[in-house]
């Protein structure tokens, strides 16, 4: 008899009312397509944009067992944002990806395909692999590309995890292992996704990489800024004296 699997994608979002029933419905006919168990949870910070009442909307029509809406007051950060969707999560994996379409559902299959081929702990999807010419960036202007690409390259110098796609954000984890890793995680905001898969590297966990390609958002405003990257070296550099 096959082992059953069941899979739950945790969704942060803000102001993501435009872009939530797109991805839904995508992320929905990604797992159909392979007839697996899933479930969606939606982890919404306080959107003034009715993103919950969309999200409410979309549960009439997918039904509570397959998509869950967990709230919290206010815009607390992206990493506990994950670290409170898991704990709703009843799947034995779960997918991190972004709700704005930046993060394609079509990947979905082609990851768990691979993780079951050596059965990875951690599949990331990686937008820089120069073995994988089909994957990259699409629909960023040229200054903004530059800031990604050289983000990532100071942060794979600096925590060598040998990924070729650090500061990517599009993953699958078998949950034991992402529960294990995100109670040691002192990061916050974007450098969150880089301590997790640097401590998983540091803890002997395995991880594979599939190419996918990065599109911009469809819909409302992107939060990158320059408090970001500001914050971004801040927590790299206290991320490189503590790892």
């Amino acid at each position: 008899m096959s082992k059953s699997y069941k899979y739950s994608v945790l969704l942060p979002t803000y102001n993501e009312s435009e872009n939530l029933p797109l991805v839904v419905s995508m992320i929905v006919k990604a797992f159909e397509s392979i007839e697996a168990d899933f479930e969606i949870i939606v982890v919404d910070d306080g959107s003034p944009d009715g993103t919950q009442e969309v999200c409410k909307q979309l549960i009439k029509i997918y039904g509570s067992e397959r998509l869950l809406l967990k709230p919290r007051e206010k815009k607390l950060g992206l990493g506990t944002a994950y670290i409170h969707g898991l704990k709703f999560a009843s799947g034995n994996f779960v997918f991190i990806m972004d709700a704005d379409l930046s993060h394609h559902p079509k990947y979905i299959p082609e990851m768990i395909e691979r993780q079951k081929t050596q059965d990875f702990d951690v599949v990331t999807g990686t937008r820089y692999s120069p073995k994988i010419p089909t994957c990259g960036v699409a629909g960023w202007p040229f200054k903004r590309k530059l800031i990604s690409t050289t983000a990532n390259y100071i942060a794979t110098t600096l925590l060598n995890p040998k990924v070729s796609d650090l500061t990517g954000s599009y993953r699958l984890y078998k949950k034991e292992v992402l529960e294990n890793i995100v109670q040691k995680v002192i990061s916050k905001g974007y450098v969150f996704q880089m301590e997790i898969i640097a401590r998983a590297r540091k803890e002997g966990y395995t991880i594979s990489e599939v190419g996918i390609e990065f599109v911009d958002r469809l819909f409302g405003e992107s939060c990158f800024n320059t408090s970001e990257i500001t914050g971004f070296l801040a927590g790299l550099v206290k991320l490189f004296f503590e790892l």
